[in-house]
């Protein structure tokens, strides 16, 4: 049994969920971060348990075919990437890899599977970043968590961002230490600016700039718009306001200082207005592939009334209603709903509504029109779908399930689960929309 402080020679053969890397000595797991498949280390054991040990290399003995020099200095501190040291294409077979494992192993499943679909572009595809603000002996730091931790390593040109998230950064923290502005403190939960929350449509080039402040208003703001808008296509400046002591970075009340506090992009032909609490996927040219694929999956004809569970703000059910006879959409989140709502006013569909409310809400409403969905697309949250949930969508009876998730652990089991509904899983397609994180989306096709 390894003990803490053994060092000794280990070849990684595998990554875990996460992308960190693991070998097997004696028959025992030793996980060791920022390692590719192939390396040979010598492993120091920093933890030790009775069915695995977690290690650090202290030498790549021998480096794996697989390895490049990470482009981004802050890799093996900041808890973003955990794939920036190795080839993308090495990267899409892990991922893909991932899925496979998932559905066998959680599922007890074995689909044919698509192959991956990789991202068009690995740098500077996020059109979203939250940057916590804090100040540590004195010295301010805005950037990103270091790994399992809330320290923020700060600053730097983080290349999933667009450039101008980092010149925006550097503004602020120019009109912070230059007016005194307080930070917020999870220690003491005081200070006012807890984190810099950005979000750019990459079609229009529109950004939104939002504070989030632990108060209610936010002094010498004009020195600071005076300065924002300098950055091209800088549209809103957004008060959040958050004064909860929580982990949550976003509070309910939004303010708009500057602008009208939305931005507009462009997403599979449709016209998607954002606000600070919309959700909208992250990689833009990403999602419109993962669409593309849950169209093609649907095969929707104009005869066709299509169920969009979990529809957020619209963006899935929207993207198919000009092929359709009708699509609803569910959310339980009244926000998202007024934004489904407006981005269906926007783009002109007579065909489409959205309802707050559960699927048992959807159900019985669809039930007593006497509509009779051909085909209930699903998109949850990364926990998944709740049992009766899935038992409410079997009742429903489409013909086809089109399951868009996040989360391949908990799609693997939502698919056995509508298995014993009478639901079979026909194919399931990776979908890189995070390239350089652990994180795979998938989107798998169930006919009943």
């Amino acid at each position: 049994m390894l003990k803490k402080n053994d060092e000794f020679n280990l070849k990684i053969t595998g990554y875990t969920s996460e992308g960190g890397g693991v070998g097997k000595l004696d028959g025992q797991a030793v996980f060791v971060e920022n390692t590719a498949i192939g390396d040979e280390i010598l492993c120091h054991v920093i933890k030790a348990k009775s069915t695995y040990a977690i290690g650090k290399a202290m030498k790549i003995i021998k480096p794996s075919k697989s390895r490049i020099e990470p482009e981004c200095e802050a890799f093996k501190s900041c808890g973003g990437c955990s794939f920036a040291h190795i080839k993308y294409e090495d990267e899409l077979k892990a991922k893909e890899q991932k899925v496979k494992d998932a559905f066998a192993r959680i599922g007890g499943l074995n689909p044919p599977f698509a192959q991956i679909v990789g991202s068009p572009e690995t740098r500077r595809y996020r059109n979203k970043a939250q940057y916590p603000v804090r100040r540590e002996n004195g010295i301010l730091s805005i950037g990103f968590y270091a790994k399992k931790s809330h320290r923020v390593i700060d600053g730097g040109d983080c290349l999933l961002q667009p450039v101008e998230f980092t010149e925006i950064v550097e503004i602020f923290r120019k009109w912070i230490n230059n007016n005194n502005i307080t930070v917020y403190s999870e220690g003491t939960s005081l200070g006012l600016v807890r984190h810099i929350y950005l979000r750019k449509a990459f079609a229009t080039g529109e950004i939104m700039v939002c504070v989030v402040i632990n108060g209610k208003a936010l002094p010498c703001y004009e020195a600071l718009l005076d300065e924002l808008k300098k950055i091209e296509g800088f549209k809103t400046l957004v008060l959040n306001i958050n004064r909860k002591n929580t982990n949550v970075v976003l509070g309910d009340e939004c303010v708009a200082l500057y602008g009208d506090g939305y931005i507009t992009d462009i997403l599979c032909d449709v016209r998607v207005k954002i606000s600070p609490l919309s959700f909208y996927q992250v990689n833009r040219d990403g999602a419109q592939l993962l669409y593309q694929k849950a169209a093609e999956y649907a095969d929707i004809n104009s005869d066709d009334d299509i169920l969009d569970l979990y529809c957020g703000t619209g963006t899935i059910g929207l993207s198919m209603a000009s092929k359709a006879k009708s699509v609803t959409g569910v959310e339980i989140i009244p926000e998202a709903i007024e934004d489904a709502n407006a981005n269906a006013e926007i783009n002109d569909f007579k065909n489409t509504r959205f309802i707050c409310g559960d699927a048992s809400t959807a159900a019985e409403l669809l039930k007593n029109e006497g509509i009779t969905p051909k085909t209930v697309i699903l998109d949850p949250p990364r926990k998944g779908c709740a049992e009766e949930l899935l038992k409410t969508v079997s009742e429903i009876n489409p013909e086809k399930i089109v399951y868009v998730s996040c989360d391949v652990a908990t799609l693997a089991r939502d698919c056995e689960r509508l298995g014993k509904l009478g639901y079979n899983v026909v194919e399931v397609t990776p979908v890189d929309m995070f390239p350089r994180t652990s994180h795979v989306e998938s989107v798998a096709l169930l006919i009943r």
